[in-house]
């Protein structure tokens, strides 16, 4: 808890400037000095309900506002799973507004059949060669290269046949749910 109140005259601080006021400005409107709010930001001042009140409810906000929020785990810890041969490692967090893979192709003698599905998709290639065949057009993405795509056009993604293919994959929420859950045929 001592680390939140520290953090209170900071984020007064904060809040008091994104509003463009002076410390003469938010004071005079609460009914206190200039001075009394400057040290309660720089933190010289014990941060007390009877000030706080005001001051949280002329910046409109909360006083939970003024707390710092639980750490977050910013790691990715989601299970790696394996299908028909891929390895697909998440890279984001679920709730993710876009989901990235590292996806591991093994080497295949013949490009899947296409699909179509709404959404696109971006895949960089970091070790072997990936077969993209879009739109009824083979493309071969060396390591170091990137593409992307719509994913309405029909499209399949496979190794070539002399090694797996290693990449990144970026797909927007609809694009990660078929490739990823589905299984492929």
């Amino acid at each position: 808890m001592t680390d939140d109140l520290a953090h209170i005259g900071q984020r007064l601080r904060s809040a008091r400037q994104s509003k463009g006021w002076t410390l003469d400005d938010l004071a005079g409107s609460t009914g206190m000095s200039a001075s009394t709010l400057s040290r309660l930001e720089s933190g010289k001042r014990q941060a007390t309900l009877e000030l706080l009140l005001p001051l949280t409810r002329r910046l409109g906000m909360r006083i939970d506002d003024l707390l710092a929020s639980p750490p977050v785990d910013p790691r990715v810890r989601r299970r790696v799973t394996r299908r028909d041969g891929m390895v697909i490692a998440p890279l984001t967090l679920e709730d993710s507004p876009v989901q990235t893979f590292k996806i591991v192709y093994p080497a295949a003698s013949e490009a899947p059949a296409p699909r179509i599905h709404d959404g696109y998709e971006w895949v960089f290639v970091l070790s072997g060669r990936l077969r993209l065949v879009l739109d009824g057009v083979e493309h071969v993405i060396e390591p170091g290269e990137s593409a992307e795509f719509d994913t309405r056009a029909p499209h399949s993604l496979s190794a070539m046949p002399d090694a797996a293919v290693e990449v990144i994959s970026i797909f927007s929420p609809t694009g990660e749910r078929v490739h990823t859950h589905l299984s492929e045929g």
